[in-house]
């Protein structure tokens, strides 16, 4: 299999995929490095793909979430474990977590896809972050972060929205 096909089978397999697929496991797949993953991916966007990485691996989103609604949250905190408990929060109150947002004094908005979407995912996250002893993007700006989540209805939306408020997390709009 010639570089273009092997493209061409990645991005059908990207497709068809329910969520992400690890670098590792594609390298695997088409017995390659996972530094020809990388660079097939680069080359797959500069051509006009609209392929994500995330935590969990690469993956297309599907554009037509199925009448589900974004939106987006304001959030504070400062420890590994509320940023643990935040994200359990938004799952078990039926949202996903999509992205993490900061405001970066030189750089501005700095955006990071999560996709996070069950307590394993978290998991994970956490390990991930524990392991690599990685500070969080809301460290740049005194805790405070934006998240845009997935949610089914503005009901489930509200209910997440006051259940951070319980727990101290959500900034509210004046």
């Amino acid at each position: 299999m010639d570089a273009n096909e092997r493209r061409e089978n990645i991005l059908i397999t990207l497709k068809e995929s329910k969520g992400p697929i690890k670098g590792t496991d594609l390298a695997k797949k088409f017995d390659v490095s996972r530094q020809v993953i990388v660079q097939d991916i680069a080359i797959l966007r500069a051509g006009g793909e609209e392929i994500l990485a995330t935590p969990q691996g690469y993956m297309i989103i599907n554009k037509n979430i199925n009448n589900e609604l974004t939106k987006t949250i304001a959030c504070r905190h400062k420890e590994y474990n509320e940023i643990e408990d935040e994200l359990k929060t938004i799952i078990d109150m039926g949202g996903e977590v999509l992205d993490v947002i900061v405001e970066h004094p030189i750089y501005g908005e700095i955006k990071s896809p999560l996709m996070i979407g069950s307590r394993v995912e978290i998991e994970d996250f956490m390990k991930e972050i524990r392991e690599h002893h990685a500070e969080p993007l809301a460290t740049l700006n005194d805790g405070v972060h934006l998240h845009t989540i997935k949610v089914p209805s503005e009901d489930v939306f509200d209910k997440i929205k006051n259940k951070l408020e319980e727990k101290g997390y959500l900034i509210k709009s004046r």
